[in-house]
């Protein structure tokens, strides 16, 4: 497993990507109200990113027809946008990817849509705390497999359960590189697997189910919901390994 490490400048221009998609998250977030549509919601985030001289990494990558993932309420990743307007109580997740000069960008945030339920309050800071946690963890020297086990012991204390048979990854001159970054422990040993390194450069997203980790994908081939038919969420930041800690790279 070859896992990158970048130089400062490199990281800078990560930092350049990934701070288009951060501006782009928090005017979906200013946006999310009552009667929006998620194409509406799609349409602004694209005219932002190119508006700041990127392009949206996630429009036609495997063939995905938009450029921001917009999964709504059971939908916990890779929804489409389509013409549904928000409602009062709704859940909805955004998820963004850039290329800037050649540079990946990607992160992702799940917000309310008015006043939502205490349980969807729970299960919307579920996935941002234990991907704000797991940032704070992170030392050069520890294991990959070790934050995945952080990761997975947050969700669970919580009272909820991760998505299987999707990761985090190394993300730079592509927009999905080596590792993957399960957010639960795959195997036995936390302590096996390659280590954490300075300069490397990689997106967590905690993606949280209610009761069942299995996934199934819809009719439309992208949408990604839980075995158990219930509201999921998901965050998602890109992270550098600094002077041996993480340093956020996608914020505005």
């Amino acid at each position: 497993m070859a896992i990158a490490l970048r130089k400062s400048d490199e990281i800078e221009k990560l930092r350049a990507a990934n701070k288009i998609v951060g501006g782009a998250l928090d005017l979906l977030r200013a946006n999310t109200k009552v009667g929006i549509s998620l194409k509406e919601l799609d349409a602004m985030a694209e005219d932002y990113i190119r508006s700041h001289g990127a392009r949206p990494s996630f429009k036609g990558l495997y063939g995905f027809p938009n450029a921001v993932c917009t999964s709504l309420n059971k939908v916990i990743i890779h929804g489409i946008p389509t013409d549904y307007r928000l409602q009062e109580g709704d859940v909805i997740g955004y998820d963004i990817g850039t290329e800037l000069d050649g540079w990946f960008g990607d992160a992702a945030i799940t917000v309310p849509v008015g006043t939502i339920t205490p349980e969807d309050e729970a299960l919307i800071a579920c996935a941002k705390e234990t991907l704000l946690y797991a940032i704070s963890e992170i030392k050069e020297g520890m294991r990959f497999k070790e934050l995945s086990l952080l990761m997975e012991e947050s969700i669970l204390s919580r009272g909820f359960v991760p998505l299987y048979n999707f990761c985090g990854h190394g993300i730079g001159k592509r927009p999905h590189e080596e590792p993957e970054i399960p957010n639960y422990l795959n195997g036995q040993n936390p302590k096996s697997g390659p280590k954490i390194k300075n300069g490397m450069v990689f997106c967590l997203e905690p993606m949280i189910c209610q009761k069942n980790s299995k996934p199934i994908i819809l009719e439309n081939k992208w949408d990604v919901v839980s075995a158990d038919g219930l509201r999921g969420s998901h965050y998602e930041h890109t992270v550098a390994v600094i002077n041996g800690k993480a340093e956020i790279l996608s914020l505005a």
